[in-house]
């Protein structure tokens, strides 16, 4: 019997294993139309079932009979690691119909899932599956999304449940259901008829919460692995991420990346969040953000769009809890930091023991995480769980007292962290984010205003403690704003100064300064606005490369004139005064009834009167400040082995005393000075000792420091300054780029370097910077003509050198004293001796007797005397002082300048230091063997 087109097309069907639904669907007929060609092929071809018609098909043309390729989304990024749960998940599915992968959300459920599908395809003869359940909000709806994935289309007379059941009843099928969490019921109950009347049909389902349905199977999902004797698969996420984005990570930075990986839990979702982050924030960027350790996983669009359906589940885990269980889950949402047993018992009110058996019943539910730790038993709510108890929290009406309760804790374990013990940095960082968010809540409270004061000032000291400089700032100026006492006001916004002083922010120190004055003056205390005033002027001159808009000088003058009545008999204030005097009216203005400029007397007696004045106070701190006043008064008079010594003497001075936000600014100043003043006085190995000692000190960690990069460039360091440079330029783009000048002597120093390498591109981008900070009077006759010089004399170009250092150091005093002076002398005598210049006897001469002492300095000066008498066993000798004085590069620089073969040996120490070949000049006096 002749067989019709349309039933040829439906016996190629059959022959392909599709159901009558799916033929339907397929043909755009109706069910009842397929069963009709169905039996008339039957009759027609003389078979006696479906499977003998589905033999009779023909084969597809050129290939035998082929596997349908698995219905999976493809994944827009590489799946990472996962090796042991790939295995152990497709072990599950081979030997259970149904298994659940059950974890929270981001832990990488859904990934999970797809790899193992994709893997398992080539198993399943009918294919696999994948249906995502994300867009479903009605259970009722469920079929109809599992129709889709495959294909079918609504048929007369036949629900949906029965179109899928249809379809799949003689599959070998793998089917995903994807995020089943916020229709969990309506999953279980599809589930059940489905698996019953499909014999060979296997349900992976990924899901928050269990289905709890007796033929499923779990497999807990665990986060990605933070040890492993490979590279952990959560550090490989992280860095092939950050690669993906463009910044590829070097293996030398995976323990910080480990630290962040261990903060995030393992959470892949975070993970990737934190990676994509990186070109922005930088490794220490993304630490600093994860005071919040759950954060990232509420980051991204996917957390939003998810967030109805968490609710969902957690609505149905709710409803079955016991009352008391549902009471303490709210209560305990408080918390947004793992807590014990003993915690939640004080937070809530409850009994101990009973506490920790409902604890325990929540951790079953998975509505906790459980977690051992030295303290003992430790719980923690995931953030999404947490906000879900906040809720009920507030629905219940007891947001307030839980809220209260959890306040006056946070209260307690703060005045207990400021009582000093080995392990309060640790114990701090448990309980810091429950600090932190207990002030969020009782700063908008007005009738806890004391308790947010107090909170908010120990949180302060805290963090300054803890390094968490910015943070502390914030917190010292939030207790300002809470303070009813305007003394109390005045000290906050004193420390908040400091603090800001600490982080380089001089804007910042002048306002709040400022506003401590005017908190002060509130409250009587008109000797200690004084004092602020004086402190605010001050800090406009002394620390001003770290502003952005300086005040100009008769503001600062106005300052003191102000503060000067009174500051009375108060021995601080009439010492804050002087200071002042000494840094702003000696500078900018003389004397006071004397010509404006920098006046060497007029600016060594108000350091001296300073420092008299704050030695009566007894203050250390004081008396450092006033030090430092006297330290740039004898640089100023040329005399750089006395400012070296006063600088000295501020360390002494300072190191035994507590940690404080003002003693941490004076220490950090005082050693950026002893280390630019032994770098001037040519003690390269102490100036190196100091910034060493300066770079290392933990409150530095957000603003880094210049001292280093200068040091090490002096001495022609490279691999230090290279090193250095990349830490600086991280720090710098972090911070937004400003406009930092104070900067300027470092970025001029990695410069030069880059040019004694020859590596003219790295040299101009770096150039670039240092025209981004500003090119101040310091930069064209202070550190920018001794590295230009330096950069000059090793291209061999002696009369451009001696043109950048023309003017004579008298005509620019101010700018090529303190730690340049000597440098800058000696690099010119040298300049005019290759130059040829005919005053070159005199400036050797000259610069002998201003750089007496200073071992650096002196040689380069002996060497040009050298060089200028033919003078062969001294120019060598020279060589032998640079090493001691441990100035590598100069000694290597005399080694060429001596010629023949020990040009040579010095031409392969170059290499070795990575520096590019020197060129010498052939001048009239030079007669060397």
């Amino acid at each position: 019997m002749e067989i019709s087109p349309r039933e040829t097309e439906v016996l190629d069907l059959v022959g392909a294993h599709l159901s009558n639904a799916e033929i339907a669907a397929r043909l755009c007929i109706s069910v009842r139309t397929v069963e009709s060609h169905v039996s008339s092929l039957l009759r027609k071809l003389e078979v006696p079932d479906r499977r003998a018609l589905a033999q009779r098909a023909p084969e597809p043309t050129g290939a035998g009979p082929s596997r349908p390729a698995p219905v999976l989304p493809a994944p827009l990024t590489s799946f990472i690691g996962r090796v042991s749960e790939r295995a152990e998940l497709t072990e599950k599915i081979k030997a259970h119909r149904q298994v659940t992968a059950l974890g929270p959300g981001g832990v990488g459920k859904t990934r999970l899932a797809l790899a193992v599908a994709t893997e398992a395809a080539g198993e399943y003869d009918d294919g696999v599956w994948f249906v995502d359940l994300v867009p479903v909000t009605d259970p009722d709806m469920i079929a109809t999304a599992v129709a889709g994935a495959l294909g079918l289309g609504e048929q007369p007379g036949r629900d949906m449940t029965a179109s899928v059941v249809a379809a799949l009843a003689d599959r070998h099928a793998l089917l995903v259901l994807d995020n089943c969490e916020h229709v969990v019921d309506g999953v279980a109950l599809f589930l059940e008829r489905l698996l019953a009347t499909c014999p060979r049909l296997t349900v992976l389902a990924t899901s928050r919460a269990r289905l709890m349905v007796p033929f499923e199977r779990v497999y807990p999902v665990p986060p990605l692995s933070l040890a492993a004797d490979g590279e952990p698969d959560a550090i490989a996420l992280f860095m092939e991420r950050a690669a993906a984005v463009g910044w590829p990570l070097d293996p030398p930075l995976r323990d910080q990346i480990a630290s962040i990986c261990e903060r995030l839990d393992g959470m892949a979702l975070a993970i990737e969040l934190a990676a994509a982050r990186y070109p922005t924030l930088g490794l220490d960027g993304i630490t600093a953000a994860l005071s919040h350790p759950l954060r990232m996983l509420t980051g991204g669009s996917r957390a939003d769009e998810r967030h109805s359906s968490v609710r969902a589940a957690l609505d149905w885990s709710h409803a079955l809890l016991e009352p008391a269980d549902r009471a303490l889950l709210r209560r305990v949402s408080v918390f947004v930091s793992p807590f014990t047993a003993a915690a939640a018992a004080q937070v809530t009110g409850a009994e101990e023991g009973l506490v920790a058996d409902v604890l325990a019943r929540l951790a079953e539910q998975s509505l906790l995480v459980v977690t051992a730790s030295p303290g003992g038993t430790e719980y923690r709510a995931l953030e999404t769980i947490r906000q879900y108890g906040m809720e009920r929290l507030a629905e219940a009406g007891e947001l307030v007292d839980a809220r209260s309760r959890h306040l006056r804790w946070c209260l307690a374990k703060a005045a207990a962290l400021a009582v000093a013990r080995p392990d309060w940095r640790a114990r701090f960082d448990l309980v810091a984010d429950d600090l932190r968010a207990a002030l969020v809540w009782a700063a908008d409270r007005p009738e806890l205003r004391t308790d947010a004061y107090e909170l908010a000032r120990h949180l302060a000291e805290l963090t300054f403690t803890r390094n968490l400089v910015g943070e502390s700032q914030r917190h010292y100026e939030q207790a300002a704003e809470l303070a009813i006492d305007p003394a109390a006001t005045a000290s906050m916004l004193r420390q908040a100064a400091a603090v800001a002083g600490c982080r380089a922010v001089g804007d910042d120190m002048y306002r709040l300064r400022l506003a401590a004055a005017d908190a002060a003056r509130r409250s009587g205390d008109t000797a200690g606005a004084a004092a602020d005033l004086a402190s605010a002027a001050t800090s406009a001159f002394r620390f001003s490369p770290t502003f952005l808009r300086l005040p100009p000088g008769e503001e600062a003058l106005a300052l003191i004139i102000e503060a000067r009545e009174p500051a009375g008999d108060d021995p601080a204030a009439r010492a804050a005064v002087a200071l002042a005097e000494a840094a702003v009216l000696a500078d900018t203005f003389g004397a006071v009834q004397g010509p404006p400029g920098n006046a060497v007397p007029e600016t060594m007696a108000y350091a001296e009167r300073a420092v008299e004045l704050a030695r009566r106070t007894g203050d250390p701190l004081a008396e450092s400040a006033a030090l430092d006043a006297l330290a740039s008064a004898q640089s100023w008079a040329g005399d750089t082995f006395a400012a070296a010594a006063t600088a000295r003497s501020r360390i002494t001075l300072l190191s035994s005393l507590p940690i404080s936000p003002t003693g941490t600014q004076e220490l950090i100043d005082a050693l950026g000075m002893v280390t630019e003043a032994e770098l001037g006085a040519g003690d390269l190995p102490g100036a190196r000792r100091w910034a060493r000692r300066l770079a290392d000190h933990p409150a530095l960690a957000e603003v880094g420091h210049r001292a280093p990069l200068m040091v090490e460039a002096l001495a022609g360091n490279v691999g230090e300054v290279l090193a250095g440079s990349i830490r600086l330029l991280d720090a710098w783009r972090g911070a937004g780029s400003p406009a930092r000048s104070y900067l300027g002597p470092a970025v001029a120093g990695v410069a030069m370097i880059h040019g004694l390498r020859g590596d003219h591109d790295a040299q101009r981008e770096w150039q670039q910077i240092l025209n981004q900070l500003g090119t101040p009077p310091e930069y064209f006759h202070g550190y920018g003509a001794v590295f230009d010089a330096m950069l000059l004399l090793h291209r061999g170009q002696a009369p451009e050198a001696l043109q950048r250092m023309g003017p004579e150091p008298g005509q620019v005093w101010k700018w090529v004293t303190w730690i340049w002076h000597h440098w800058y002398v000696a690099l010119r005598a040298e300049a005019a001796v290759l130059a040829g210049s005919p005053d070159a006897r005199d400036r050797v001469a000259d610069a002998r007797a201003i750089v007496a002492g200073n071992p650096v300095s002196a040689a380069m000066v002996e060497r040009a005397e050298a060089l200028l008498d033919g003078d062969h066993e001294t120019l060598l000798a020279t060589a032998d002082a640079f090493d001691a004085a441990g100035c590598r590069y100069q000694s290597v620089r005399t080694m060429v300048l001596a010629g023949g073969e020990h040009a040579e040996r010095g031409a392969a120490a170059l290499a070795d230091l990575g520096l590019a070949p020197m060129m010498t000049v052939r001048f009239p006096t030079r007669s060397m063997p």
